[in-house]
């Protein structure tokens, strides 16, 4: 049996209710009476006893909280819709409930999901013709990760998946004509380049001796996306100009001093190429090769920067090793701000953990168009900018709260050319003996 439950703020408390109200207001210019928000729980697996238990301990808090079974109150003419993660999304709410629950009963296997419901009462002021209720689902969903669910309750939380077909064959890939390769490109909606399938072609036919399957150019369409393998920062610059400015003479002097080392830095090397990722790390591979950086820990163990520091503990010196650790996140944090965020600071935090060094310091760096800005000027297929700062702020401090890390820095700067693409950058320092 599935239980279905319902619990709100009670209206002093009621903090995300107000700033939802207020947004819909000052942002989408929709006034309302009322709104308020309530998370909704479907539970399965869990015995009458432990139910009772933990609706007052898991699902509640009594002093604050307002818990309806089934249905909760509300009047018949109020705008109500219920939004829900994508299947494979992680639940992080439904999650800690089902952890939750079973300390309370061990022996229990609950099958948890939640969703956010949304109640709009008494609206006045729309502007134009626009329809309102689209405008603020529109507000409150994100497609990439979330959908509605307005459904009724399902029979089972119990997910059932069909046997999987045989996994796809490319026949004759690896000596494919071009044209036709071309169209098998066009068909997958890859985000890799057509010569990076040509690349995978030569690697098949040369190497492999084989068709690649539908989940190897999958996997490698992932590995090489954006988001992994960074080919915006990969790019050549075979054209670099400057506008005239106030900083046009350091920033020119700069990038041909850059040119100058890059030369010298890679002298017989035809692989190495002008791209911002050889402009942001040529600097520490030079003073490495000129002999200025002998405190530098070379290890093939961690992807984070390291050097070590002698440190007094108890009187006594001894070596540490200190990491540094940057990421960006910019497209992710694009189209789905709290994972991205999240992750932006999270992959951070993984490297130097890897290393087993303690993360005790962050820093946050994000560039952003004016999210005061009118909806209406949104641009197609784009998430507003004030979703975007607002969402990513919670998803950085989310994942940054849940291990106790420190943010000493939190600068956001606001530009007209971060509309076209977000900047999110995350930093973090952290420190170990060096003989753990």
């Amino acid at each position: 049996m599935v239980r279905r439950i319902f619990v709100e703020k009670k209206a002093p408390y009621a903090i995300q209710a107000k700033e939802l109200k207020d947004e819909m207001s000052e942002y989408l210019g929709i006034d309302a009476e009322q709104v308020r928000v309530l998370i909704r729980y479907d539970i399965e697996n869990v015995s009458d006893a432990t139910y009772e238990r933990a609706k007052a301990t898991v699902f509640s808090e009594p002093p604050v909280d307002d818990l309806y079974e089934e249905e909760f109150p509300h009047a018949e003419d109020d705008f109500c819709f219920t939004v829900e993660y994508l299947p494979g999304q992680f639940d992080q709410r439904a999650d800690s409930a089902e952890q939750c629950v079973q300390l309370l009963s061990p022996a229990e296997q609950p099958i948890i999901r939640s969703a956010t419901t949304y109640v709009v009462s008494g609206v006045k002021g729309v502007p134009g013709n626009a329809d309102w209720r689209e405008a603020i689902v529109k507000h409150c969903v994100n497609p990439v990760d979330s959908r509605r669910a307005d459904g009724p309750k399902p029979a089972t939380l119990e997910e059932h998946y069909d046997e999987p077909a045989e996994v796809i064959v490319f026949n004759g890939f690896k000596d494919m004509p071009e044209a036709e390769l071309n169209e098998l490109y066009g068909s997958l909606g890859l985000a890799m380049t057509f010569a990076d399938f040509l690349h995978i072609q030569r690697y098949f036919h040369d190497e492999e001796h084989r068709d690649p399957t539908m989940t190897e150019i999958r996997v490698l369409d992932t590995y090489w996306s954006d988001h992994c393998r960074h080919t915006t920062f990969a790019t050549e610059l075979k054209d670099v100009q400057f506008d005239d400015g106030y900083y046009r003479p350091l920033i020119e002097g700069a990038f041909k001093q850059y040119l100058a080392d890059h030369k010298e830095q890679y002298a017989g090397r035809t692989d190495k190429f002008v791209c911002l990722m050889d402009i942001g790390t040529l600097a520490a591979k030079r003073i490495r090769k000129m002999g200025l950086l002998d405190d530098q820990e070379v290890s093939d163990e961690i992807n984070a920067c390291s050097i070590v520091v002698p440190v007094k503990v108890d009187g006594v010196e001894e070596e540490w090793l200190v990491n540094f650790k940057n990421e960006t996140h910019n497209h992710p944090t694009e189209i789905e701000p709290f994972g991205g965020a999240a992750t932006c600071l999270g992959g951070c935090i993984r490297d130097p953990l890897s290393g087993r060094t303690y993360v005790y310091q962050a820093m946050r760096v994000t560039g952003a168009a004016d999210p005061t800005r009118p909806i209406s000027e949104t641009l197609p297929g784009k998430l507003p900018q004030r979703k975007i700062v607002t969402t990513a702020a919670h998803g950085y401090s989310s994942y940054g709260n849940q291990i106790g890390l420190a943010t000493g820095l939190v600068n956001e700067i606001y530009h007209p050319n971060y509309v076209a693409k977000r900047m999110e950058i995350g930093a973090v320092i952290a420190a170990a003996p060096r003989r753990a």
